[in-house]
């Protein structure tokens, strides 16, 4: 069998500048929204009388959807178009962003929000595809150290940008302004799309893999379900029993890949794309770093509200100094990784055990007075090890992968990425939950971050496996 990427016969397809934004932007919008109702859930929990458990639907609907369907929705892209995708994604996600919005409901924000996920899972696959399919050389290592730094930023920019809606109470709106807001960028963004994002695809499609994606879906919720709602449901025997089905379910999957692989079919998850050195040490570092930065940042904003006392804007501003660094140091990741190659990875690594350090030890002496300027030398340091950490492992593990399946091999990243995400939230969010009757919240707080210290070394650990340089 034999593909090509192609956007006509005549041309290959070349995404210009403010294509690149735009699939940029389409990037930022479902990490934003995996991250900005964090410090909104107190506001949304009196205002339509939600539980804890439908508050925790409410951040896992979405995060389990999401993952559930990402390799799903990067392979359509291949088969069918990554713009058109890209399109109707980009579409439905601003179409669920109003529906949580007006949500009347607990139960109907967390539709809205398994719809929302859906939505993002055929959109952001997409971007890495048109990345990796419309452009080459240096433009195409900048396209992805971009998309890495926007990666990065969206999902720290979301708690800040949550906090000032809320507090901002615009029109009346408080929380609902958090999803709100998506519907104009996204009509913004589907004007931009339309006119700058060149169309990608295989030129012979192959059909969906229907035991495969039936098969990663059982695995994928039989793993996340059970963690994310285990606690507050008071871990009944179901939650076990499908922890206890996992490996059995993933292991069918592999079997099942690997045979269609063997037999010249087209799986859902190639299992010779794991033969890539690059893509296989790459997606086992994204594991602990995903898994400790989103469990940071559920963990931090609930201390800092429930304990420390902070308002929503203050609590999501006391990681500005972090985004702000993350930013700037990212600008200079490609300069950094062309001179030192992957070992900016491990320097990244020892930045952010330092930072997460110094803000265990500030909460350790200033608790309950825990804001910006007791955070800001630590999350300072954490935030520019985040930045020489992300960007380059997502370079590392697509730098192998080739075009025609480039849609899959995006697909299976994020999906590593946002599975690891939601596995943070319920595994350091359920170890500081847990931790707080009996120890108080800053001692909790404490040993969440030590224990996050170990994930850091962990990276650290595991990046020295890297490819010394990226192709």
């Amino acid at each position: 069998m034999s593909t090509t990427t192609v956007r006509s016969p005549a041309a290959s397809p070349v995404l210009g500048g403010l294509g690149l934004f735009t699939v940029l932007l389409g990037a930022a919008l479902p990490l934003i929204d995996f991250f900005i109702v964090n410090v909104a859930l107190p506001t949304i929990g009196r205002d339509l009388a939600a539980s804890e458990s439908v508050l925790e639907l409410v951040v896992s609907g979405y995060g389990v959807a999401y993952a559930v369907l990402l390799v799903l929705g990067g392979r359509l892209g291949d088969l069918f178009g990554r713009r058109r995708l890209f399109l109707g994604g980009m579409a439905a996600f601003g179409l669920t962003s109003l529906a949580c919005g007006l949500a009347p409901t607990a139960w109907t924000l967390v539709a809205a929000r398994v719809a929302q996920g859906m939505a993002s899972a055929a959109m952001l696959p997409q971007v890495l595809a048109t990345i990796q399919a419309a452009t080459s050389g240096p433009r195409r290592a900048k396209a992805m150290g971009l998309y890495g730094a926007t990666a990065g930023l969206a999902m720290v920019a979301g708690q800040i940008l949550g906090g000032v809606l809320v507090s901002a109470d615009i029109a009346g709106t408080g929380w609902r302004s958090v999803f709100l807001v998506n519907v104009p960028v996204v009509l913004v963004g589907l004007v931009l799309a339309a006119r700058t994002v060149p169309e990608t695809r295989s030129q012979r499609p192959e059909p969906v893999d229907i035991p495969g994606t039936v098969l990663l879906a059982a695995s994928l919720l039989a793993l996340l379900v059970p963690l994310t709602e285990g606690r507050t449901a008071g871990w009944p025997l179901w939650t076990w029993l499908s922890l206890a089905a996992f490996p059995l379910l993933a292991g069918a999957f592999y079997a099942v890949e690997r045979r269609a692989d063997r037999q010249g079919r087209t799986p859902l998850v190639p299992p010779s794309l794991l033969a890539l050195t690059s893509l296989r040490r790459g997606l086992v570092l994204l594991v602990p770093l995903s898994i400790g930065f989103s469990g940071f940042m559920f963990v931090i904003a609930v201390a800092l509200q429930r304990g420390a006392g902070l308002g929503p804007v203050q609590a999501g501003l006391a990681l500005a100094p972090f985004a702000v660094v993350f930013f700037l140091t990212s600008l200079a990741g490609p300069r950094l990784v062309a001179r030192y190659g992957t070992r900016v990875v491990t320097a990244g690594a020892a930045l952010q055990a330092v930072g997460v350090g110094l803000m265990a030890l500030a909460a350790w002496r200033s608790w309950p007075d825990l804001g910006i300027v007791e955070l800001l030398p630590g999350a300072a340091l954490a935030g520019a090890g985040q930045a020489l950490q992300l960007p380059i492992i997502f370079r590392v593990v697509l730098s192998e992968v080739p075009a025609v399946r480039a849609g899959v091999g995006g697909g299976v990243m994020i999906t590593t990425q946002q599975t690891s995400l939601a596995l943070g939230v319920a595994t350091l969010g359920t170890l500081f939950l847990s931790l707080v009757p009996g120890f108080g919240m800053r001692d909790a707080l404490v040993t969440t971050l030590a224990v996050q210290l170990v994930g850091v070394a962990l990276t650290g650990l595991l990046s020295l496996r890297l490819p010394r340089t990226i192709g």
